[in-house]
């Protein structure tokens, strides 16, 4: 049953997709969309990607080099709108907070720029795992890929809680797929480069990759299909109401002087209690 080309390897392939491309017609018929349009242009972009690559890996009339362009093409599509998306959430997140919007883009662009140059020498210093360039740089490309997309979500959860920053609730579910997805990849390439696995141990990373795709895409189902619950706070104590001093005694127009001034500091000791209360 774990094998290639196995009925669960088929499911873990084309299901995750599937749902992805239904997740974007339902946002799409929602009119949800609105909220963050680049996450619905690389649901169907990365959902027929890899069915096409699905298609060009099953069909006896694809080549194995039209099968690796082909790859090739889903993998920069998909990567470069990973980065928009990611890009756009953090501009939604730091968007309310004027003072450090500026900082902000300063700083993603920055560590952008930091993890694209480790990442590429991090390529250059791997070792190939194929002889033919084509296949061992979609490897690389992806591990690439990977390495930036996990920095830069970690950058924005530590920006974001550095300056006590507040995340709406569909910004931090599509940041958490992206992240466990990113995370998990990248320990699968660091297993490939450094432990050299069997070919059946190639096959379950590919299962633990599809697994996690799968994953990623429920939770970004969940946090788009699901409406966020209010949170509801008990009933306060209710507390009689403080009783209003009672008037002080008419008896100002006449009378004994000492029983003006005793009503009048019998008034003044009322009125204090009510202020210290």
């Amino acid at each position: 049953m774990l094998q290639a080309h196995s009925l669960l390897w088929n499911s873990l392939w084309i299901g995750p997709n599937a749902l992805l491309l239904l997740l974007g017609g339902v946002i799409w018929a929602r009119g949800v969309w609105r909220k963050f349009p680049t996450f619905l242009v690389f649901a169907f972009v990365s959902g027929f990607g890899d069915l096409c690559v699905f298609y060009a890996d099953i069909a006896p009339s694809v080549s194995p080099v039209s099968f690796w362009h082909i790859d090739w093409a889903s993998l920069l599509f998909e990567s470069a709108l990973k980065f928009i998306v990611i890009g756009a959430l953090f501009f939604n997140v730091i968007k309310p907070y004027k003072s450090i919007s500026k900082l902000g883009q300063n700083l993603i662009r920055g560590s952008g720029a930091a993890l694209l140059f480790l990442a590429a020498l991090t390529a250059g210093l791997s070792r190939t795992d194929s002889p033919v360039r084509l296949i061992s740089g979609a490897h690389l490309l992806e591990q690439t890929v990977f390495i930036v997309e996990s920095g830069l979500v970690l950058f924005i959860f530590v920006f974001a809680s550095f300056f006590h920053l507040r995340f709406d609730r569909l910004s931090f579910g599509v940041l958490l797929g992206f992240g466990v997805s990113a995370c998990e990849h990248l320990a699968a390439w660091a297993i490939l480069a450094n432990a050299a696995p069997s070919a059946h141990g190639r096959t379950l990373l590919d299962f633990l990759n599809m697994a996690t795709h799968l994953s990623c895409v429920l939770i970004w189902s969940y946090y788009w299909l699901t409406p966020e619950k209010r949170k509801t706070f008990p009933d306060r104590q209710k507390r009689p109401p403080t009783q209003p001093p009672s008037d002080p005694p008419s008896t100002f127009s006449g009378g004994n002087p000492k029983d003006h001034e005793e009503a009048v500091n019998d008034w003044n000791r009322e009125l204090e209690r009510l202020i210290h209360q």
